[in-house]
């Protein structure tokens, strides 16, 4: 008798109270709200599984303490009118640091006109030439194998340094030793028709057959991790008195056409999501010549996956600066890249979604369409309902 009470008492809570099927009316307007409601909610089930599914990252800041570090800078930089043979690339910071004409892990690749790799095109008709004419390759080899004993003897020949050799008896034998040396003194060759092996090779002539080429540099370096720059400009670079000289005088030019493309500059290991803002950006000189100058904020950065795998790395802002260089207006033309660190880092870190969040968000979803769909079915059938009255009351 009591449980009986009990159960009946109990029933009073029932939010949802059942009609019986006899009473129960259904309409082509309420299939097609269904249906349409039915629709919607697999869209946005599968809309939130795709965000659950997917990793956020939390951005942290902290001040940066780290000390003795290297920065790595990773560049691919185009210069369209500007050839292999003149670039130099030196690197310099605030501590006094410098590493001049840099060529360890920077490569140069020489570009035609038309901004193609010359030595692409030389090493494919050679190819090809080889294919169509055997006799003349064989040739080749044997004017190769005749002038091997003529090398060899050349090889025991020492060249005049003309006065700047390190030590007595140093040789310089060819035009690149003897342009060395003198950079390594701080010394300006003023005029290389004096020099026995830039005549030889046609130092001179090269360079005004390879004004119109162009010039492809990749590579990395490395520098310490303080505020300083790296440029790429023309001439033989030498440090005299502590003063960064460019010895323009030996190129017997005074308009260098610095228009180039920024391929791509990055500062440490890349990751998920970041945004290298000098990527793709090209820069066309108008002018005689000129002088690009970019200014950057090096922000450290600590990113952490989800695996928890670390990667220490660095992200940039940029912003530039043109100075036209013609006339009285003094400076070296180039493209140089000053840059700055942070005091605060960036640490990243990949996590989930929360699977409470989740199952609150379908819950929403089914509770939301079904609530929404009734209602609008409620609205559509009591329209008809009234219209239904209207005529009936009309034929009245």
């Amino acid at each position: 008798m009591m449980s009986s009470k009990f159960l009946s008492s109990l029933r009073n809570f029932d939010a949802y109270p059942k009609t019986m099927q006899d009473y129960q009316i259904k309409t082509l307007a309420g299939a097609a709200v269904s249906i349409i409601g039915i629709v919607t909610m697999v869209v946005l089930f599968f809309g939130e599984l795709s965000l659950y599914l997917s990793l956020v990252t939390e951005h942290t800041l902290m001040v940066d303490t780290s000390r003795g570090e290297k920065l790595k800078v990773n560049l691919n930089v185009t210069f369209h009118r500007m050839p292999c043979s003149v670039i130099s690339l030196d690197t310099m910071d605030i501590s006094g640091e410098q590493h001049l004409d840099v060529s360890h892990e920077v490569y140069k690749e020489r570009l035609d006109f038309s901004g193609f790799p010359i030595s692409e095109r030389e090493r494919e008709h050679e190819i090809q030439s080889n294919k169509t004419n055997i006799a003349e390759a064989t040739k080749t080899l044997e004017k190769h194998a005749a002038n091997a004993s003529a090398t060899a003897h050349l090889k025991d020949e020492c060249g005049s340094c003309y006065g700047a050799e390190e030590n007595p008896g140093d040789c310089c034998n060819t035009c690149d030793e003897v342009r060395e040396v003198y950079r390594k003194r701080g010394w300006a060759l003023m005029n290389v028709d004096n020099v026995a092996q830039c005549k030889k090779e046609g130092f001179m002539q090269k360079m005004q057959e390879d004004q119109q080429e162009g010039c492809r540099m990749t590579g990395t370096l490395e520098v310490s991790k303080v505020a300083g720059n790296f440029h790429f400009a023309p001439g033989k670079t030498f440090s005299q008195m502590g003063i960064h000289i460019h010895d323009l005088i030996i190129l017997q030019r005074t308009e260098y056409n610095v228009s180039h493309k920024i391929n791509h500059l990055s500062f440490g290991t890349q990751y998920t999501g970041r945004v290298n803002p000098l990527d793709g950006v090209d820069r066309i000189c108008d002018f005689r010549s000129g002088m690009y100058q970019y200014f950057i904020k090096v922000v450290p950065t600590t990113y952490e996956y989800k695996n928890t795998t670390k990667v220490s790395t660095n992200q940039f802002s940029s912003t530039e600066h043109f100075r036209r260089l013609e006339g009285m207006a003094r400076g070296l033309p180039g493209v140089f890249f000053f840059y700055d660190l942070s005091p605060i880092m960036v640490t990243v870190k990949e996590k989930s979604n929360s699977f409470l969040h989740f199952l609150t968000g379908l819950c929403a979803i089914v509770g939301g369409v079904f609530t929404v769909t009734g209602i609008v079915d409620s609205f559509i059938y009591t329209g008809q309902k009234m219209a239904q009255k209207m005529q009936m009351g009309k034929l009245a």
